[in-house]
């Protein structure tokens, strides 16, 4: 594909690219527009188009699919705290979990989960894992070792580095990050359970791949990688529905 109209994707610089133009082949694409943000469903649909005309496999995954979700949710340490919420669980379990617990602590703020008794964080459903985790993050809010505006302004390579400093915060939970509370375009959390099923089954693969072989995979997606993930999520949704008549999605392995 060549370069087309301008869109509106969000950036940090103020230069406004073209989905098309970002996928021509001259250039390598992610080294011409770091930051890229998707901000809306807008963005989402101008880059599955480009995805799709870039990489014709995706395009039954995309009709099967249906519209996808924008995926986003509030940075700082309410965003930290729902992802470590959704480690390991179903959607439905991390929602009914995330709901008890801002029922509990009510502004989910750093001071307010270290003042918080275990029990109650337990009441809430929260395992004793997740609740060290909680409160590592909250200590690290607290003691300015992360800061919810400096991560905004960092790129995704330093931004995952400094979250990973944080006991109870891996690669998984670094990448949703990413993905749903800063928007970042171009994020692929290959270490996501539901991720590698869908694409075993969406692109036909042999057996469930590696996280390895899943990024390798991802690699073809760039730079739009974050909209793959949402648009194999919204699929992995729609096969669970077709075999089972629910809609669970799994949540990521470890942390």
């Amino acid at each position: 594909p060549g370069a087309g109209s301008h869109s509106g994707l969000a950036q940090t610089a103020p230069t406004v690219f073209s989905a098309q133009a970002l996928l021509a082949p001259d250039v390598p694409p992610y080294s011409r527009a770091p930051m890229i943000t998707i901000q809306t469903e807008q963005h989402n649909a101008e880059a599955l188009c480009a995805l799709q005309a870039a990489h014709p496999r995706l395009v039954p995954i995309v009709r099967a699919a249906g519209p996808l979700p924008l995926r986003r949710r509030a940075d700082g340490f309410a965003g930290i705290a729902a992802i470590i919420v959704s480690q390991q669980l179903s959607r439905a379990s991390a929602d009914a979990i995330h709901s008890r617990l801002t029922s509990a602590v009510n502004p989910l703020t750093p001071a307010a989960i270290a003042s918080t008794p275990d029990a109650e964080l337990q009441g809430a459903g929260l395992s004793r894992p997740k609740i060290r985790a909680l409160r590592a993050v909250a200590s690290a809010f607290e003691g300015g070792a992360l800061d919810t505006e400096a991560l905004r302004h960092m790129d995704d390579t330093d931004v995952s580095e400094v979250l990973c400093q944080v006991k109870g915060i891996g690669p998984w939970t670094a990448d949703i990050y990413l993905l749903s509370c800063l928007g970042r375009a171009d994020i692929f959390p290959a270490r996501d359970l539901a991720l590698q099923e869908a694409a075993r089954i969406g692109l036909d693969l042999p057996a469930r791949p590696s996280p390895d072989e899943l990024m390798v995979e991802a690699e073809n997606w760039r730079p739009w990688r974050t909209v793959a993930a949402i648009l194999l999520w919204a699929y992995y949704r729609h096969i669970r529905r077709e075999a089972t008549g629910t809609d669970r999605q799994q949540g990521g392995v470890g942390n």
